[in-house]
């Protein structure tokens, strides 16, 4: 999901930075697979000692976190952001974890007082199956907007082992997913 939105905002004109938060690095791990060729998405700048902060003239920052961020930690990253995007996949232990981290960020005082926004994803969702029925349901039970439920295909998997987006792919290779992706792109723009 992080990837995907610093990619698209990326494309846009914008200047990027994406930040891992948690300890996989995994979004660190994926910028160094980045061609040089595409829309630059940057990094932490990070001096020993010292908090990490976006690199100068950054104008989007994307922060990658753990699944179930919770505490100190998650009350820090949420009183630094204005939206905060949560995937959930259509299985049983996604959403147990996530039923958690979704009622600790509600309780989060920058989340009830609107300086932060909340929003749900379904992700690697086939809509003919049972557990994408059960995720509809589980999203119910939350006061939060479900901006879309992202398909299960291939290319995520593919584009990103190749440090890519979906957004840099060409519009006929990537049509279905950008259109699915729209609302979460509104969303965030607003």
């Amino acid at each position: 999901m992080a990837i995907n939105l610093a990619g698209h905002l990326a494309r846009s004109g914008h200047r990027v930075m994406l930040g891992d938060v948690d300890r996989q690095q995994s979004s660190r791990e994926w910028l160094r697979l980045r061609p040089e060729a595409l829309p630059k998405i940057r990094n932490w700048e990070i001096e020993p000692g010292k908090t990490a902060k976006p690199p100068k003239g950054t104008t989007h920052v994307v922060l990658d976190t753990p699944a179930g961020l919770h505490g100190r930690a998650l009350d820090t990253v949420v009183k630094q952001v204005n939206r905060v995007l949560v995937p959930v996949q259509p299985s049983l232990f996604d959403m147990l974890a996530t039923r958690h981290f979704l009622a600790a960020l509600l309780e989060e005082k920058a989340v009830r007082n609107e300086n932060a926004f909340v929003a749900v994803v379904g992700m690697r969702v086939d809509p003919r199956t049972r557990s994408a029925t059960e995720l509809e349901h589980f999203f119910a039970r939350f006061d939060v907007p479900v901006l879309a439920y992202l398909r299960n295909t291939q290319l995520y998997v593919q584009t990103t082992m190749l440090g890519m987006t979906i957004f840099d792919l060409t519009p006929s290779r990537a049509a279905r997913d950008v259109e699915q992706w729209q609302p979460i792109i509104d969303w965030a723009n607003s």
